[in-house]
């Protein structure tokens, strides 16, 4: 028997229903499997990625492990905001919000240094990957948070986090259950003719 393939109809309906939930709205009481968290994470690395490489890494965060994380974030945001820039209402989001979702999934890619593979493309492949699994939670009722704080970007958040000097973070996605007590978040686009640009002969 042959695969069925989704439409385009409801391919497109995936797609625009995509929003982004932001950990406040999530249930932080309801857990998501860890079955549902491993085919997330495989329907993520089904991303194009140039060469084969697939350089996207992910660790997962549940539990009391999301205490360690929030208190590491904060500390992070101490030791890399200037005075003039540092904001007490930032510091103590990044120590809540880990707290308000069961799940945080920290990305980074690995790029292959002196690799045929330009670093560009790796992280290109990663944010691929992350799409596919933004769209994987919508599909399986979850609500979503791409969040990307400055301080990931910083070689002290690499050290921190145990990862290699060339190696990128790209962001902490939060996953839950959205609350039921909270409104749909609303969403539009600008007409696509407005970015198109036909190159007719």
């Amino acid at each position: 028997m042959s695969e069925t393939l989704p439409s385009l109809i409801e391919t497109t309906a995936l797609l625009r229903s995509r929003r982004s939930i932001k950990p406040a709205d999530m249930d932080p009481e309801r857990e998501v499997d860890r079955e549902l968290i491993v085919t997330l994470l495989e329907n993520a690395s089904w991303a194009p990625t140039h060469g084969m490489t697939e350089p996207w890494r992910f660790r997962v965060y549940t539990g009391d492990s999301r205490l360690g994380l929030a208190g590491g974030l904060q500390t992070l945001y101490r030791e890399t905001t200037s005075a003039t820039e540092f904001r007490e209402d930032k510091h103590e989001k990044l120590g809540v919000n880990p707290l308000l979702a069961p799940v945080i999934i920290v990305a980074w890619v690995e790029p292959q240094v002196g690799g045929k593979i330009r670093e560009i493309e790796e992280i290109e492949a990663g944010a691929c990957a992350l799409q596919n699994l933004a769209l994987s939670a919508v599909a399986a009722g979850l609500g979503s948070f791409w969040s990307s704080p400055p301080l990931i970007y910083t070689p002290q958040f690499n050290q921190w986090f145990g990862i290699g000097e060339a190696h990128r973070c790209l962001g902490l996605i939060y996953l839950g259950w959205p609350r039921g007590d909270r409104p749909s978040p609303k969403s539009a686009r600008k007409p696509i003719t407005e970015k198109i640009a036909w190159a007719d002969a």
